[in-house]
Order: C-alpha cells, then sequence, then structure tokens
C-alpha cells in the first residue's frame, strides 16, 4: 500500500490503547450485527472498509462464504490478525488497504460493508463510487455512520483542539439526510435506515446497487 496517510498515521497511534478499551454501547453495535446478518446470505462475498481490529468481522464472516476485512492503518490489521490466529474463521482475511488508491482487494462483491468510516473519508462521493464499481448488480452497501450535525457542530472547536494535539482524528459533521443524499447520488437505493444509537445519531443504511437479480 502507498504511503501512510494521515488518518493512518492516528489509528496505528492509537491501536493497542482502542483494542484494549471497554465498547461503548454495545447494545447498539449487536443491533447493528443482527441488521446486517438479515441481509447476508450464506453463499455472499463480503468486503469490509475500515475493519479497525477486526471485531465486527469475526462476528459477521462465520454467515458468509467469503468476508475481507481492510483498513488504511497497519496497526489495526495487525491486531485484526492477530485475534483471527486466535480464533480462526474460514473465509475470511483482513488486509491493509483503502478507497481511493486502487490497493482495494479485486471485486465483484455481493456487499460492501463501512461502518463508523464514511464520516472519517477525505472523498465521501468518490469512496461511494468505487464502492458502486465493487459491487455485482444488485449489491448491498450497508453503513453505519456517526451524524453529528445541528447542535452537536457546538464540539467542533474542542475537537478541532483534540486534532490539533494529535488526540482525534480529521472528521466531517454529517447530517442524516446530508448523507443518504450522497448514498443514492452515488447511484444506490435505500432499502433500509435507521439509528443505533438513536442519540447521537448513528445512521445505519441498507442501499442496493442497480441491476442484477434480487441477491437477499
Amino acid at each position: 500500500m502507498p504511503q501512510e496517510s494521515p488518518q493512518a498515521a492516528f489509528w496505528n497511534r492509537i491501536a493497542r490503547r482502542y483494542a484494549e478499551s471497554p465498547m461503548r454501547r454495545p447494545e447498539a453495535w449487536e443491533a447493528t450485527l443482527a441488521r446486517v446478518r438479515a441481509h447476508l446470505a450464506p453463499e455472499a462475498r463480503v468486503l469490509e472498509l475500515g475493519c479497525g481490529t477486526g471485531s465486527t468481522a469475526l462476528r459477521l464472516a462465520p454467515h458468509v462464504a467469503e468476508y475481507i476485512g481492510t483498513d488504511d492503518a497497519t496497526g489495526m490489521v495487525g491486531i485484526a490478525r492477530e485475534r483471527l490466529e486466535a480464533e480462526p474463521v474460514p473465509g475470511l482475511a483482513f488486509v491493509a488497504a483503502r478507497p481511493g488508491d486502487g490497493s482495494l482487494p479485486a471485486g465483484p462483491f455481493d456487499a460492501v460493508l463501512a461502518f463508523n468510516l464514511l464520516h472519517l473519508l477525505p472523498d465521501l462521493p468518490a469512496a461511494l463510487a468505487e464502492a458502486g464499481t465493487l459491487l455485482k448488480p444488485g449489491g448491498l452497501l450497508i453503513t453505519k455512520t456517526p451524524c453529528l450535525s445541528g447542535p452537536w457542530r457546538a464540539l467542533w472547536p474542542v475537537l478541532a483542539t483534540l486534532r490539533a494535539f494529535g488526540k482525534a482524528p480529521s472528521f466531517r459533521f454529517l447530517s442524516t439526510t446530508r448523507l443518504e443524499a450522497e448514498i443514492v447520488a452515488a447511484g444506490f437505493t435505500i432499502e433500509e435506515r435507521g439509528d443505533y444509537p438513536p442519540r447521537p445519531p448513528s445512521r445505519f443504511v441498507v442501499a442496493r446497487k442497480p441491476g442484477g437479480e434480487t441477491l437477499f
């Protein structure tokens, strides 16, 4: 993969601490996993963008034929591989790769997943377009994205200070409306939406690429 990006540098610095920290709102994560599983067929080939330390991949991979977790941060990928070695799952692999530079595994995939990622990407429209090229006709884009618009923008000065000291990554304050508009503009049709948790909203979206037969 090409030179480390600023975003990857941040996540590499905190990878071990992130992996050891307790999950916030595990009930929202479980709700998300349940909804994702409902859309994945046993024969599916799945690509996850921004897989982090592999927690979600390890839970979802047993339900599909092939699952590739990718992340920009090699430190995160290394921890995911350690977890996979300790808890082997057939058909699961982790790869250091990111949208936008040609490093993602070749498609086509039945589903592309992106959790807690879209608000961190420097070029969201380009990333969504690339996800579309990696999907089979009729394939699914399944995402969950923190949407901190409106009153949550009052956090901007605090977050700007944290970023200046390397304590937070760069991200955008997306609204649920803007997020869904970007997904539709990339050519997808939204089939399901929800907030897990509701406050602040973390928007769960299932969107389908046009063409082909309905897969799931």
